[in-house]
């Protein structure tokens, strides 16, 4: 059975960190680009970034360049979200999605998979 799991969400001062980890099973990661994204509430999900199969190129939305950093350990099956500087505005689930081709951005509809989402609360 083909899964993601997030973890590693929860309560943050502004300013701090958390990385967020998506594992899968059922299937190995390192052939599938990983994107996360982010739903708060009342607004529409929003791609963050995204780390590409074959040559783990990544991206990042304007609005986390510089404090996130995305990467993978195709041992642990598992990618990463290091989440550093966070600001109230971060506050969101954010999720994993997989998809088993290169450059998809992080554009909703080309993701075949979805995790359950991770909370993430930015609040002093």
């Amino acid at each position: 059975q083909v899964q993601l799991v997030e973890s590693g969400g929860g309560l943050v001062h502004p300013g701090g960190s958390l990385r967020l980890s998506c594992t899968a099973s059922g299937f190995n990661l390192d052939y599938f680009s990983i994107g996360w994204f982010r739903q708060a509430p009342g607004k529409e999900r929003e791609g963050v970034s995204c780390i590409n199969n074959s040559d783990d190129s990544t991206y990042y939305e304007d609005s986390v360049k510089g404090r996130f950093i995305i990467s993978r350990d195709n041992i642990k099956n598992t990618v990463y979200l290091q989440m550093n500087s966070l600001k109230p505005e971060d506050t969101a689930v954010y999720y994993c999605a997989a998809v088993a081709h290169w450059g998809p951005g992080v554009s909703d509809p080309e993701y075949d998979f979805w995790g359950q989402g991770t909370q993430v609360t930015v609040s002093s």
